[in-house]
Parts: structure tokens; sequence; C-alpha cells
């Protein structure tokens, strides 16, 4: 028996080849991306722990606004000079020489718990309970005589000063937090972070 052999078109068999090998690795690539996927962080997730930008230059002197970090409550507030001057004021604070360091990064530990003195960056919830003090930033109100604006958490009457320190008597046993924060430019803060001097 005789066998017939045919010339074979290399031209036609490399496009094969070329066409075969493309359609596998689609292929791959379209099974293996939900695989990828699966393994990086949900946005739930991402959330959870990541940091959060936060444009300074848009609150005005003597103002506060907030935004979310972690699923907290952060404030960040625009100091007059009228505010950083009650801070010499106070006397009746419960840990005036910030000894609890945990309730502020080292780069906070000064009177002012802040890495400039007149931007404030703190947790807006009560070392007490948990619970939410309201801002009263102006002197103004019945709070006592010695009451130069701060915070009032309504529920057990813990009062902090404008620096988010306690006062003496106030069953919140600790100054409000300051979470880790950097400066990215002259107006944006990055809040969860510290700065890379200090990591």
């Amino acid at each position: 028996m005789s066998k017939i052999y045919k010339k074979v078109d290399q031209k036609k068999r490399n496009f094969l080849l070329a066409a075969t090998s493309l359609t596998g690795a689609v292929g791959v690539s379209a099974l293996g991306l939900p695989f990828i996927s699966s393994m990086t962080p949900s946005e739930k997730a991402k959330a959870a722990g990541a940091a959060v930008e936060f444009n300074v230059s848009k609150i005005k002197k003597g103002e506060m606004q907030t935004t979310e970090w972690r699923g907290q409550p952060v404030w960040i507030i625009n100091r007059s000079e009228a505010m950083l001057k009650t801070l010499d004021e106070q006397k009746e604070l419960a840990d005036p020489n910030l000894k609890v360091s945990s309730q502020q990064p080292k780069y906070c530990q000064n009177k002012t718990r802040s890495i400039k003195p007149n931007i404030l960056v703190m947790v807006g919830i009560c070392t007490h309970l948990g619970c939410a003090p309201s801002p009263k930033l102006s002197p103004k109100g019945d709070m006592g005589t010695e009451w130069q604006g701060g915070f009032f958490c309504p529920c057990h009457g813990s009062k902090f000063d404008l620096a988010g320190r306690v006062y003496k008597g106030s069953p919140a046993p600790t100054n409000l937090v300051i979470p880790p924060h950097t400066y990215l430019n002259e107006e944006v803060i990055l809040i969860g972070q510290d700065p890379k001097e200090n990591v």
C-alpha cells in the first residue's frame, strides 16, 4: 500500500498554532480573573480600614466638618486664634500632660493635639460609653463659668475642651482619640496613615 504525502503548508500551520494558542490564553485569562478577583479585598473591607483623604481648605476658621474613617465619625476643626488661646487657660483637665499616650499619636502629643496648631483631627466618639458628643465650639451656653467651648456628651455629661482633652470629674476616663493622619500637601490630609517620618 502506498502512502500519499501532501506537502505541508507551513504558513497555514503557523496561523492555526497561533490562533489556538491565543484562544487558549484568552480562555485561561477568562477563567483566572474571577479567581484573582476573589483574593482582592472587597469594597466593604477596604472601607473598614482604608485611609481617607479630606480637603481641609474648605473649612472656615472656627468651623468643623465631619468625615468617616473605619465606620467612625472623624471631626476636622479649623480652630481660630481665639479658640487656640483657650487651650492655655484650661486648668481642670484630667490628663493635661497627655499621659495616656494611646489617645493620640506621638506627633500629636502637644497642647493642641495636632500636627498643625489650627487643624484638629479627632474621632467624635465619647471615651465613656461610645456616645456622640455635641460640638459646642463657642463659649456660649450654660456649661459653667469655666467653659470655653469644646465638646459635651449629653448622655452622661462628659466635657472636653477644644483639643478633646477631658475635664476632671467627667465620666469619660480619657481624652478623645486622635487618629493617625498625615498631610499630603497644604490642603489635603490622609486620615488613617502616619506621616512617613513617624512610621
